[in-house]
């Protein structure tokens, strides 16, 4: 279903349909994801329709840029650096594209999303939660709800340190996808509550396509800056 498709298309798994389909010499994008449903006709010569995984953070509409994800506590020894697989959940962005432009036609996923605060209610975040295992290796996903997160963390501090979650700036986020979804992520660990996040432009495995971001579609200009979290690490 990720891919680039020219005129008309019908791609379906499971209870997900996209399709394009002419008629009165106009074509008609059509989707249904169970009983979501949506529509929009494409006044277009040449323009591909394109469908790849995007940042998770826009459903059910835009809430936060940031992503949380809650895992098994890791205790880290200092000054050293390993490298755990996580799970993080997929949304889908499709893009119609022509010689001198790229849009964003629509964004769904097959799962309900959860937000959680990060920090205090008057200086703290909003973001979107997600709880996952630790893995040693790649784990098994469901391609279309689920991908997998290569993550790398760090202990610079002098002591001991307990991680339980970690949080996102997604405007960074690089997501690639093959046979699952990907992206790399790593963590910085500062101090007891501190620590440096931030992605790799990089996927786990090679081969692997890197998917069309919707800031670089939606033509906002973002640094990829990381973020620093201030508010703990469990």
């Amino acid at each position: 279903m990720f891919g680039r498709y020219r005129g008309t298309f019908r791609s379906e798994s499971g209870e997900i349909l996209i399709e394009v389909e002419e008629g009165d010499g106009l074509l008609t994008y059509r989707r249904r994801c169970g009983e979501d449903k949506f529509e929009r006709i494409l006044v277009t010569r040449m323009a591909e329709v394109i469908i790849n995984p995007v940042e998770p953070v826009n459903l059910p509409k835009d809430i936060t840029n940031f992503l949380m994800i809650e895992f098994p506590p890791l205790m880290i020894e200092p000054g050293v650096s390993s490298t755990v697989y996580l799970k993080f959940p997929v949304e889908f962005g499709v893009f119609v594209e022509s010689a001198r432009d790229i849009e964003v036609a629509d964004i769904f996923a097959p799962t309900t999303q959860k937000y959680t605060l990060y920090g205090t209610p008057t200086r703290g975040l909003i973001a979107r939660w997600y709880g996952s295992e630790v893995y040693s290796e790649i784990p098994e996903v469901d391609l279309y709800r689920e991908g997998v997160m290569e993550f790398t963390i760090t202990n610079t501090y002098r002591e001991w340190v307990e991680v339980s979650r970690v949080v996102f700036e997604s405007v960074d986020m690089k997501i690639y996808y093959g046979d699952f979804v990907a992206s790399t992520a790593t963590m910085r660990i500062l101090g007891p509550n501190l620590a440096e996040t931030d992605f790799i432009d990089a996927p786990p495995r090679p081969g692997m396509v890197k998917s069309i971001e919707l800031y670089t579609a939606r033509k906002i200009s973002a640094l990829n800056r990381g973020y620093l979290m201030e508010w703990g690490l469990s």
